[in-house]
């Protein structure tokens, strides 16, 4: 199959409406397959003033604000209207990239259809039940993840270690592994720029700790507060800048009262504030990949991270960077010290990430998705045969 015999309906949800990692490699991936020749059209919730533009044809799907987190949409299924796009658009292929009430009526609609569905695993949603006390549903999750996941003929996950954990919870045999690329062009030790250190109040001499993603409970904010404040025992020399935003800022910024937050940054502000920082500290346990350790990587900087899927993919302990127990205060904070302290070992460090990150090419990595719908259709293919279903 070429790519141009491609027809391929991408359920999201959220698409643009706010900017995040995942929807950025969803981007990223239309974008390649409509180079390819393929066709793509895109379903999922939209808002009057998204975060960006959309790469693709986008229809806009259903949706209520989610209680208690306003700024993202749940989107209520497949209305008739949708349905009737979906048949005039006549898909070969569905890729969802949520295990939302879309994802689940999509693999519905492609099943009854004998339509070969791929899922794509963004994060670890089981993972949060913890940061909302609500621990006692993960084996229902769980369950309801395995159901959705083995209705579909393969699942795309960004790491190897994320597959290791599909594989082991029984998602699915067939999984690939989509990862992620940088924009090196973007993300590059380059952009360091000292004077606007500066400009912000940060001495030479202070060591730089960043906190780079949405600010949420769930990213381990608790932790990197935990760790910086131990750290601050130690009677070495810091500032804390923290690129991002959410609804949790207020509580973070109580708990840092003397970090700086910049709040979301983009394109070259983003890039530049990166790589102007000294270390990357990232204790988050629910990534599936960590799209922002890579871009730190890009930058140069060595990455102190949680020992968990989303960073022992991409960080090397003790070349990269420092791999913690992700309940190890104690440990976060000496992975800081030892950078404080030995600023060779920084750039050591720093030099090894870049050196991977520069092998991070993204047509190469979205080539993957490619052949994996291919492998998705001759599969549907020979069910269908084999069982009349």
């Amino acid at each position: 199959m070429q790519p141009s015999d491609l027809r391929i309906a991408l359920f999201s949800g959220n698409y643009n409406y706010v900017r995040d990692g995942a929807n950025q490699a969803l981007n990223r991936l239309v974008g390649y397959l409509l180079k390819q020749g393929a066709q793509v059209r895109i379903y999922s919730p939209t808002i009057a003033e998204p975060a960006f533009e959309p790469t693709g044809d986008l229809v806009s799907v259903p949706s209520v604000a989610i209680p208690g987190r306003p700024e993202y949409r749940l989107g209520l299924g497949l209305s008739a209207r949708v349905r009737r796009d979906l048949a005039d658009f006549r898909p070969n292929v569905v890729h969802i990239a949520a295990p939302d009430i879309i994802g689940h009526r999509a693999v519905s609609w492609a099943r009854a259809r004998k339509i070969p569905a791929v899922a794509s695993v963004h994060t670890r949603f089981e993972t949060y039940l913890a940061y909302y006390r609500l621990q006692w549903l993960e084996p229902l999750v769980r369950m309801l993840l395995r159901r959705l996941y083995r209705r579909c003929e393969a699942i795309l996950a960004p790491a190897e270690s994320t597959a290791a954990v599909l594989r082991a919870q029984r998602m699915n045999r067939e999984i690939a592994i989509w990862t992620r690329g940088i924009d090196r062009a973007q993300f590059n030790p380059e952009r360091r720029d000292m004077d606007w250190r500066r400009s912000l109040g940060i001495a030479d001499d202070e060591l730089v700790v960043c906190f780079l993603g949405r600010i949420v409970m769930e990213k381990g904010l608790d932790v990197f507060a935990d760790a910086i404040h131990e750290f601050a025992q130690r009677g070495l020399k810091h500032r804390v800048l923290v690129i991002g935003e959410g609804p949790a800022r207020p509580w973070f910024e109580q708990q840092l009262p003397k970090a700086i937050f910049l709040r979301q940054l983009t394109g070259t502000d983003l890039a530049r504030a990166l790589a102007s920082s000294d270390v990357l500290l990232n204790p988050s346990v629910t990534e599936a990949f960590g799209n922002v350790t890579l871009e730190a990587m890009a930058c140069a900087l060595p990455v102190v991270a949680a020992e968990a899927t989303g960073a022992t993919n991409l960080v090397r302990d003790g070349e990269t960077g420092t791999l913690v127990d992700p309940c190890d205060v104690d440990g976060f904070a000496a992975a800081l010290e030892a950078y404080a302290r030995d600023p060779d070992l920084r750039r050591q460090h720093g030099e090894g990430g870049l050196a991977i990150a520069q092998t991070m090419d993204w047509d190469r990595i979205n080539a993957v998705a490619l052949r994996t719908y291919g492998r998705a259709i001759v599969k549907r293919e020979r069910l269908s045969r084999m069982t009349g279903r």
